[in-house]
């Protein structure tokens, strides 16, 4: 069973789909966030293919906080200049663009893509 707060990010993250869409030129940037870890992915959508992806699982890290967050999105910038990525469109996926999803965004900005 759905709680209401899954409800409202359901609906936040589709009106979100409709208006960004990953290209091979500029693809998309996908956040998942949960209690203990974040994922960030690389989405071409015109193939539906995932180009990067970068996990607080590959860092080997206990605990989720900004700073995790953070190296995940500096993670995720290397992998993707090295696929020859600079730019990318931000899903922030329903979340609220504040505290671990800012940090994420920010340390792939410091990583070198453009937003």
């Amino acid at each position: 069973m759905a709680t209401q707060k899954d409800i409202r990010r359901e609906k936040i993250k589709r009106r979100i789909r409709g208006r960004v869409l990953g290209t091979p030129a500029r693809p998309r940037l996908s956040v998942f966030r949960s209690n203990t870890r974040i994922y960030a992915q690389i989405i071409d959508d015109t193939r539906g293919v995932t180009l990067a992806s970068a996990s607080s699982f590959d860092l080997n890290a206990t605990k989720l906080n900004i700073e995790v967050a953070k190296e995940v999105g500096k993670k995720l910038a290397e992998k993707a200049t090295a696929n020859g990525i600079k730019a990318v469109v931000f899903d922030r996926n329903g979340y609220l663009y504040h505290g671990k999803v800012k940090a994420l965004a920010d340390g792939a900005r410091e990583g070198g893509l453009q937003f």
